[in-house]
């Protein structure tokens, strides 16, 4: 990967619907080395893909919760099973596993406290081999970013 390669790739950050035209007038290319460029960075998985930003707020969820989610130390479960359910929650933005005091976090998008409360009640709480969670509400976000580019 190149630094030409790079710029394609910070401005499809900014803009993953830009033109061939625009993009390749930013980067410097011609319009065909630059489509060339961009199928092969989403041919050899540099670009996994691309997606519309959806406003939380006009859905019905304008809260985000993030929650800390600690497992049962017993055997008989597989840490990323337990995710995977998690995950499979429409309203769930992000679940990683993590290192330190808890397994996993999660990243929701709920109504209100009330929302978060069915949440945990009726979502994720049935989840077997899940011991305790602690949570925090995001009061305002300053930046949300899908990818890092150097």
């Amino acid at each position: 990967m190149d630094s030409i390669d790079l710029k394609i790739l910070r401005e499809l950050v900014k803009d993953g619907r830009i033109s061939n035209n625009r993009l390749s007038e930013k980067v410097g290319l011609s319009p065909s080395p630059c489509w060339q460029r961009q199928r092969r960075l989403e041919e050899s998985g540099v670009i996994r893909g691309y997606q519309a930003i959806i406003d939380q707020e006009a859905m019905g969820a304008p809260e985000t919760a993030l929650i800390e989610v600690s497992l049962d130390r017993h055997g008989g479960y597989r840490l990323e099973q337990v995710c995977e359910q998690i995950a499979a929650f429409p309203e769930v933005l992000e679940v990683h596993i993590t290192s330190g005091e808890f397994d996993c976090f999660v990243k929701v998008a709920v109504s209100s406290t009330r929302g978060y409360e069915e949440f945990l009640r009726e979502k994720l709480y049935t989840i077997p081999h899940i011991r305790a969670s602690r949570s925090a509400f995001s009061l305002r976000c300053f930046k949300n970013e899908l990818s890092y580019v150097p």
